[in-house]
């Protein structure tokens, strides 16, 4: 079974909001086994719309069309379905009633506009919303499915899940997508591609490896399509196996999994306790663990040092070090770390210091070398990384790799 996902809006296409929806809906519909062909996002234009879900009625069996169903003259996505299906216009009178209720309870007049809302093609099924005034709306032709949602995303999630699901369910004998995903790092993809080439070569025919980077993992994605749903999960459980057997430090767990989730875990049963001490990450690193629930037990206190004083005053660092090897530097790293450690009596510190830019570089230290350092009780490790050129993206690296290094202390690596 194949999809296709068509979002309406100028407001898409200029940047002024970003499109959920289409994400939501290939969620779903993955889950039920439908394959998303394609997705397509075009205006609030007529000609646009036809042509979009003409083709998308070529090429898929089921086309989730979102946007353009409102009150205004600008949503024109229902007059041009009923054109599309060569369809008179009905009043439907269960819409109206809700349109008129939800309106009365917010103090607003039921006009002409909003009546305007309770006509819909004689020829679909009309989708209830019961979120908001704007009904969904299916149509059939040629044992294709074409659904209009409204673009709201709640409403649209709501519709998706309790209207649209059930009825494909119903509608089409649908077999499962299976998708796992592993998280790994500490292994750049292509080097983790070459560790693992001869797993991967040896992989069954109908599973699928997918390698996607973030930044400081790399997920990889086993899928199998139109398959008996338990035995692919059993096997995809089973190739999992054998790949950790390959590169068992580098496996952080499976889906969503992340490395501070790792760590916090760790630090929790161990009842150890942690300090950060930052300046070029600017607080990233404590936030990411402060952000998980239970972090009190082990987080003691962060620590933005982004001035040289800071760092002197606040940490302990000797400011000769800082005028011999620079902020950035592994000896200014090195007593950050330390001086958190010590100042909050914790058991770890990690510490970084870096240039983030888009000035500051130079030859000898270019925009985005950062140095990462953990104390512990065993002593203090620091390594030097280089981040990328984007501020974003090298405040982003260097606390997933700040926080890597922390869980490698950890485990004694």
């Amino acid at each position: 079974m194949k999809a296709t996902i068509l979002t309406i809006g100028d407001e898409i296409l200029i940047g002024q909001i970003v499109d959920t929806n289409s994400v939501s809906i290939a969620k779903h519909l993955n889950a039920a086994g439908i394959v998303v062909r394609e997705k397509i996002s075009i205006g609030d234009d007529r000609a646009q719309i036809t042509g979009a879900v003409e083709r998308a009625l070529r090429m898929s069996e089921v086309t989730i069309v979102t946007g353009g169903l409102g009150p205004t003259k600008d949503d024109i996505t229902k007059k041009t379905l009923a054109e599309l299906f060569r369809s008179d216009m009905r009043y439907d009178e269960r819409v109206a009633a809700h349109v008129e209720r939800m309106l009365a309870e917010r103090g607003i007049d039921f006009n002409e506009l909003n009546r305007s809302q309770a006509m819909v093609p004689a020829c679909c099924t009309v989708l209830f919303n019961a979120y908001g005034t704007a009904p969904g709306m299916w149509f059939e032709r040629d044992g294709h499915v074409v659904v209009s949602l409204p673009g709201v995303p709640f409403e649209m999630e709501h519709l998706m899940q309790d209207e649209v699901m059930p009825r494909l369910k119903a509608r089409f004998a649908l077999r499962q997508i299976v998708h796992r995903t592993m998280i790994t790092a500490g292994l750049p993809e292509s080097m983790l591609a070459e560790r693992i080439a001869a797993w991967e070569s040896a992989l069954p025919p109908y599973l699928k490896l997918a390698y996607l980077p973030n930044p400081g993992a790399v997920r990889l994605r086993l899928s199998a399509y139109e398959v008996e749903g338990d035995a692919a999960a059993r096997e995809i459980e089973r190739q999992f196996e054998a790949l950790r057997r390959i590169i068992p430090r580098n496996v952080i767990g499976y889906e969503t999994a992340t490395m501070q989730e790792l760590v916090h875990g760790i630090l929790t049963r161990r009842g150890l306790t942690l300090a950060t001490a930052e300046s070029c990450t600017g607080g990233t690193i404590a936030s990411r663990f402060t952000a998980m629930p239970g972090a009190s037990a082990y987080f003691l206190c962060g620590v933005v040092s982004y001035s040289n004083e800071a760092k002197t005053k606040l940490l302990g660092v000797d400011p000769d070090a800082i005028a011999r090897h620079g902020a950035v530097s592994e000896k200014v790293a090195r007593q950050m770390a330390e001086g958190a450690r010590r100042t909050a009596s914790a058991d770890y510190a990690v510490a970084t210091t870096g240039i983030a830019g888009p000035a500051g570089g130079s030859a000898e230290k270019p925009v985005g070398t950062v140095w990462i350092a953990v104390a512990s009780p065993s002593g203090t490790v620091a390594v030097r990384r280089q981040c990328g050129s984007d501020r974003g993206q090298i405040i982003d690296r260097a606390s997933a790799f700040a926080i890597a290094l922390l869980r490698d202390c950890l485990n004694g690596n």
